[in-house]
């Protein structure tokens, strides 16, 4: 019997008479990788900011590690160990790396920023935060200001911000957009290293990156689940093609 991370049943949230997600069923299972793909709005944003707390959904359950958190706040269900990072990076550009990971840290503790100025000193903040900056390959860069790193560096930091806070499972949207191949490629490859320790649910285009790294994958268009399945089922599968994928 599958031991299910997460489970979702029936997820829709509606934006005036457009339906973003409409009765979305999804299981993902412990410690797989699953991927979402779908073309340009087919509610895979819409997804994850309902499954990480930033979107309330209209309807529907949202079952993680044995708790409803549909309707939750974000900060409530980080702390049941879920983490996310986000489409367009969305870390201090006028703070080091190692202070942007620091402040995940104190977040997720439930602290205010406005004691970031002690917080500087607190080693309960940057010893985690060291750690996933060198987990994640950019502990040599943990002085450099975030606004001089490079794009995949500003992605790996992020990643380093989500795992700083100690999630069994990432919810990770796009990671490799706006990367080059050889960035691509580094970010698959730390991507497999965290998959020995976190389920993952990854959103991406990149389907050399999706192919390389899901266990399973499930395909949204127009807010709707239209297949689930191994990555050679989803290239095999005529209705996916005709939707997402092409003839090639």
């Amino acid at each position: 019997m599958a031991d299910f991370h997460l489970e979702v049943r029936d997820l829709t949230k509606s934006f005036g008479g457009v339906h973003a997600t409409k009765n979305v069923n999804l299981e993902v299972e412990r410690g797989e990788v699953h991927a979402i793909i779908g073309p340009n709005g087919a509610g895979k944003t819409t997804l994850i900011s309902q499954l990480s707390g930033t979107l309330k959904p209209d309807s529907g359950t949202i079952i993680f590690d044995g708790h409803n958190i549909a309707g939750l706040p974000a900060h409530k269900i980080s702390m049941y160990g879920l983490a996310r990072s986000f489409q367009v990076t969305s870390i201090f550009l006028d703070f080091t790396a190692e202070d942007n990971v620091a402040l995940a840290v104190q977040a997720h503790a439930g602290h205010s920023f406005r004691f970031w100025k002690p917080a500087q000193t607190d080693i309960s903040l940057r010893e985690p935060a060291r750690k996933a900056l060198e987990t994640v390959g950019l502990g040599h860069r943990a002085d450099t200001l975030s606004a001089d790193l490079s794009h995949g560096e500003q992605r790996q930091l992020e990643i380093a911000m989500a795992i700083a806070t100690n999630p069994t499972m990432l919810l990770l949207d796009e990671p490799m957009a706006g990367m080059g191949a050889e960035e691509s490629a580094r970010m698959v490859g730390l991507l497999q290293v965290f998959r020995k320790d976190h389920t993952i649910l990854l959103i991406e285009h990149d389907m050399d990156a999706v192919f390389a790294l899901a266990d399973r994958i499930t395909v949204l268009v127009y807010g709707e689940t239209i297949a689930t399945g191994t990555p050679d089922e989803i290239r095999g599968n005529d209705a996916v093609r005709a939707a997402y994928l092409g003839e090639d």
